[in-house]
């Protein structure tokens, strides 16, 4: 499996048997037709139709978002999904978290938008969507992967990612949602609090599992 970053909290997750993921399409310039496109809600940079056009194929892509966000998806015909439901799409288990600012009015428990984790090939990758931590983190079980926003203000800042970190326990963390921030300091932090979690900054280089 190897995991791409391309932008902001856009990936490209090409699964051990070569289907295309695509996380929260924003900027993609170009890339191969994507099996799956996750979007964790309807913001601009998380869901951008240019990009989700680059990449998306009819009869082939399969779009998932969240309920709330499925009318102004309507042309992929998109799979809605709200926290805590699931699908499977080519043997890939999707299920949808809860992805929130509990003290900010960015995004608002009540909106139903979501992260999700991504099962397949024996690994769970966790895109967090954009959120703060959360106590439903603490039920995500045995991730991988995680994927997590770093850029404050609209999601968790450095240390609040620390923390996610404590909570999830992930096998690596990725940061994301950076605002091209030095990711340096965060894996500092992040070695010293919680060394049991490798931190792979994914500018230049591709993460494979």
């Amino acid at each position: 499996m190897k995991i791409k970053w391309i932008t902001h909290a856009c990936f490209q997750i090409v699964t051990d048997d070569g289907k295309v993921i695509y996380t929260d399409p924003y900027q993609i310039k170009a890339g191969d037709a994507a099996d799956i496109l996750l979007i964790s809600h309807d913001h601009y940079d998380h869901a951008d139709s240019g990009s989700i056009k680059k990449v998306f194929q009819e009869n082939k892509t399969k779009v998932i978002c969240p309920k709330t966000s499925m009318r102004k998806l309507k042309k992929f015909n998109p799979i809605g999904l709200d926290p805590n439901e699931s699908t499977e799409i080519n043997g890939i288990k999707i299920l949808a978290v809860p992805a929130y600012n509990p003290n900010k009015q960015f995004h608002p428990k009540g909106n139903k938008w979501i992260g999700y984790i991504i099962e397949t090939g024996g690994k769970r990758i966790y895109h967090a969507g954009d959120t703060d931590v959360i106590p439903e983190m603490k039920e995500l079980g045995k991730i991988d992967v995680a994927l997590l926003p770093v850029g404050d203000t609209y999601t968790m800042g450095f240390a609040d990612a620390v923390e996610a970190c404590k909570v999830i326990n992930p096998t690596i963390c990725v940061p994301m949602h950076d605002w091209d921030k030095d990711l340096t300091k965060f894996s500092e932090m992040v070695t010293k609090d919680v060394p049991s979690v490798k931190v792979e900054i994914l500018k230049g280089k591709d993460l494979e599992l």
